[in-house]
């Protein structure tokens, strides 16, 4: 679980990848389409969409009418993972910030 969300968070570390995912909750879009609309050249929209694919926070398809065209849709296994590891992160902090006060109030 850990690579993956090394992978996952690394992804999601440029603010341009998180725009794309932002995108692509919305359905799923060519990647002409993310390029024009995050404002970015098609090669540089490539090396996200590659970084996303190799994370596994996306997914593309080739529709039957034309192979030259990708369609890109979200995997939601990445970010299911995220939010456990969140979750329990969350979990952790909370325990100790309530101990931590309950042993403050019992100094007082």
């Amino acid at each position: 679980m850990i690579a993956v969300l090394d992978r996952t968070l690394a992804a999601l570390a440029d603010p341009h990848r998180r725009r794309v995912i932002e995108l692509l909750r919305e359905g799923p879009r060519q990647a002409g389409e993310l390029a024009r609309a995050v404002g970015l050249s098609a090669p540089a929209m490539s090396r996200h969409l590659k970084t996303l694919r190799e994370s596994g926070l996306v997914e593309d398809s080739h529709p039957g009418f034309d192979a030259r065209v990708r369609i890109y849709a979200l995997r939601h296994e990445p970010m299911s993972e995220l939010m456990t590891w969140l979750q329990e992160s969350e979990a952790l902090w909370s325990a100790q910030l309530e101990a931590f006060k309950a042993h403050l109030e019992s100094d007082a």
